[in-house]
């Protein structure tokens, strides 16, 4: 029997790499590894690589194991879910791993500048009805720059038409350089071990037959960044089964 949220919990809180800080209490608690999760945590200079929405952190375990060289940190609110992967890297005593279970939009609160090297996006909510709310938003790349070297590495992995297409038009209107976009992973011919980790509901997507979108792209520090002014068609449904909840056929 599996086990339910309460017992997930507990388990995490006693977990050693698993920091907990939602946005209701981390006006009160500072965090302490801010600048300092090189020395005080991982205890190594490799490349520190974040998850931001990591889910159940399939990505954040399986980039660990890809890249030993590099130090991850899978993210997201939702810790029932955040467990699979906390357990999973636990077990396997994996000390280039850690989750932080709070809220996106505050991120910028646990790292110093220059402190991450890049950011995974891995199926994020296309957020279709407000643009500040996508993480790919120009809202969210002033935040990031706030904590990643300059030219950083954002790579995003989604199944969202409207996501994919959206960050495109962000990227060419703020001129960021692009290392490497397809609207067909697994047809792409790209040469990349990271093909072979396919989180749970990525693998629901290929069986029904829908395409995998990969964008790499570089967030400099200089020039200021502006919105594309551009309309984009609606995807005709939502992950996790859900329908797009708008009667709208395009958005900003």
């Amino acid at each position: 029997m599996s086990k339910g949220k309460l017992a997930k919990f507990a388990d995490m809180a006693g977990y050693p790499h698993v920091f907990e800080y939602p946005y209701s209490v981390v006006e009160e608690v500072p965090f302490e590894l801010k600048g300092r999760w090189h020395e005080a945590f991982f205890h190594n200079n490799h490349p520190i690589v974040l998850e931001l929405g990591c889910g159940r952190g399939e990505y954040t375990v399986g980039l660990g194991r890809l890249f030993p060289d590099k130090n991850f940190i899978g993210v997201d609110i939702k810790g029932a879910r955040m467990w699979s992967g906390a357990t999973e890297s636990l077990n396997e005593g994996m000390e280039n791993v850690a989750f932080l279970r709070t809220n996106i939009e505050i991120i910028d609160r646990f790292f110093a500048p220059g402190e991450v090297s890049e950011i995974w996006l891995t199926f994020s909510d296309p957020q279709m009805k407000k643009a500040t709310k996508r993480l790919t938003s120009t809202y969210f790349m002033n935040r990031y720059r706030r904590f990643l070297v300059d030219g950083g590495l954002i790579h995003l992995k989604t199944d969202s038409n409207f996501m994919f297409t959206y960050t495109k038009y962000m990227v060419e209107h703020n001129h960021l350089p692009v290392e490497f976009v397809t609207d067909d992973l697994y047809h792409s011919g790209l040469a990349d071990n990271i093909l072979s980790i396919r989180t749970y509901y990525e693998q629901q997507w290929l069986d029904r037959g829908l395409n995998i979108k990969y964008l790499k792209f570089r967030l400099p520090q200089e020039g200021t960044l502006e919105e594309p002014d551009v309309e984009i068609e609606l995807d005709d449904y939502r992950s996790y089964n859900r329908s797009k909840r708008s009667g709208l056929e395009k958005s900003k």
